[in-house]
């Protein structure tokens, strides 16, 4: 069993077997995690499975480590930082290629974002850059590159309504490799329930401007709040499936994700 394997069986018994969370505010702070611009201090570890990858099928397990950072501008700005570093093992994604392990490419957002929600709408606005981080050149491409990035969704009552996108075009790396000018959109909608409980229904969807092709997973996923002792953590599980990816690339067919997400609230 691999190291991520363990990592998502963990998760997954966590999610099965930990105490619920008896804060009265539980459902507030459960439902914070469905805003990606939210004014709280998370660590996601978020395991993932994808199946299918190039011609001749390979496989591919990675963790991503995703810290959310919250900095005070002032009373009525805020700014966001989401990272997102891959921790990557795989296998014959490349044809018989044998296996990598290591980091990937790292993807860095900041967002300029109001502090108070305008009659439940949340707004974002930033740059992205893509930093050449991978420890392999089959790990992610030896690319930089930056372009804008943006957030915008309603919350309602348990309800959370929104998409997340951005454009990345590549600036330096190696000139032998192709550039990248890809799109990136995150439509989302959530219902979170008075015991921590969210549902979550998403599609991380890419589009390749050079090429005109599209790679489309949708994610079905259920999450808890739960305390571990005094720290609040969101254990989820999710399933994917890959409706449409370049041919000879993949993945295809379904996914798995699994992981947590470790809280700091603002102490009152």
């Amino acid at each position: 069993m691999t190291l991520l394997q363990r990592f998502l069986a963990g998760a997954l018994f966590g999610l099965a077997c930990a105490t619920p969370a008896m804060a009265d505010d539980t459902q507030d702070l459960a439902k914070e995690l469905t805003n990606p611009v939210a004014d709280l201090i998370s660590v996601p570890f978020q395991g993932n499975w994808n199946h299918g990858i190039g011609p001749d099928g390979g496989d591919q397990y990675y963790v991503n480590v995703q810290p959310v950072i919250p900095i005070k501008l002032n009373e009525d700005w805020n700014l966001i930082s989401r990272t997102i570093l891959p921790i990557i093992s795989q296998s014959d994604v490349a044809g018989e290629s044998g296996n990598q392990w290591g980091l990937g490419n790292t993807q860095q957002s900041l967002f300029f974002s109001p502090s108070k929600p305008n009659h439940g709408v949340v707004w974002g606005v930033g740059p992205i850059a893509y930093l050449n981080t991978a420890s392999d050149p089959l790990l992610g491409p030896e690319k930089w590159g930056a372009g804008p990035t943006g957030v915008a969704l309603w919350m309602g009552g348990p309800w959370t309504v929104g998409i997340l996108a951005n454009q990345i075009w590549s600036f330096a790396g190696d000139s032998k490799e192709p550039d990248i000018n890809q799109a990136y959109f995150q439509p989302f909608i959530a219902y979170t329930t008075k015991n921590g409980v969210t549902f979550n229904l998403n599609s991380e969807s890419t589009y390749y401007w050079d090429t005109g092709e599209w790679s489309v997973p949708f994610n079905a996923q259920v999450s808890k709040l739960v305390h571990f002792d005094k720290q609040p953590i969101s254990l989820f599980v999710a399933a994917r499936y890959w409706a449409t990816t370049p041919e000879d690339v993949g993945p295809t067919g379904w996914g798995v994700r699994a992981g947590m997400t470790f809280l700091f609230p603002e102490k009152k």
